[in-house]
């Protein structure tokens, strides 16, 4: 199926998108491409306007700052997936991008048009959640940070409003006990259930724990229960499969074509505690 007709600009500078969207407020952003095009081409979504940031310099790339990693919104899910400097600091995001589609996508496809379009099955607004990223937002306005809690709020929705684009991702260091696992989709490789976990450690002690589940619900949510029962305690095999028996309810998850709401249930417990195995290093 084609496209509807839709105008086309290609900016060269920030600026000069930011004033592209004041004027067309109806404007979707073309980075990647591989979640727009396709909701396009089923006339699933029908802008007027067409917004290409792909050529914007600035936007792409991952530095450290004190103690606080930037990546670009440009930067590509490949980018994330081969960076030594994310293997060293912030490891769940190479292993997130290295899960993401086939190499196509992962060449094309950006961190930053991940998040904004905010699919409920998506895989780094689970990591964006544990890690306590914040969000860089701009707009002719001047710029702003969201934290990651309040940029997410639901279906396919964000913070963002008319006239702004996101342009950073802010991620404070964490140390190297974190870990990501996904029950996919075994065409879309979308998660049907995903958890990200993050865990501060003082020895052997779980100083602060945080979950954050995605695929299962209407939006990426944190898994309180399992991070109140594993805080101040020493981690164990024995007490990692106790804090994730009953982690959900079913009736808060979907249901669906892919799986119900019970088995969603079974999965979040299940991946949680591969996550957290990995990320505690503990055998599983």
């Amino acid at each position: 199926m084609y496209t509807n007709e839709f105008d086309y600009f290609r900016p060269s500078h920030i600026q000069e998108a930011l004033a592209l969207l004041e004027q067309h407020p109806d404007a979707k952003l073309l980075a990647g491409g591989h979640s727009l095009i396709p909701t396009m081409k089923l006339r699933l979504a029908a802008p007027s306007t067409l917004i290409d940031v792909s050529a914007l310099e600035g936007l792409r790339g991952i530095r450290l700052e004190g103690n606080t990693l930037i990546l670009g919104a440009m930067t590509t899910h490949r980018d994330l997936e081969f960076s030594d400097m994310l293997h060293s600091h912030c490891p769940i995001l190479p292993q997130q991008a290295s899960l993401i589609g086939d190499p196509m996508v992962r060449n094309k496809g950006t961190i930053g048009g991940a998040l904004a379009h905010a699919d409920p099955a998506a895989d780094y607004p689970a990591a964006m959640l544990a890690l306590g990223a914040s969000l860089k937002i701009e707009s002719q306005n001047g710029p702003r940070v969201v934290a990651a809690q309040d940029f997410f709020q639901g279906m396919f929705a964000t913070a963002l409003e008319s006239g702004e684009m996101l342009t950073e991702i802010h991620i404070p260091l964490q140390g190297s006990h974190m870990a990501y696992a996904k029950f996919a989709h075994p065409a879309s490789r979308y998660a049907i259930v995903g958890v990200a976990a993050v865990l501060d450690m003082a020895g052997q002690i779980c100083s602060s724990a945080r979950l954050a589940l995605t695929g299962a619900g209407p939006g990426v949510m944190r898994l309180g229960k399992i991070e109140a029962a594993l805080e101040a305690r020493v981690l164990t095999s024995e007490l990692l499969s106790s804090a994730v028996q009953n982690a959900v309810e079913a009736s808060e998850l979907l249901s669906d074509n892919f799986a119900s709401s019970e088995y969603r249930a079974h999965l979040v417990g299940v991946m949680a505690h591969r996550a957290l195995s990995s990320a505690a290093g503990i055998a599983s």
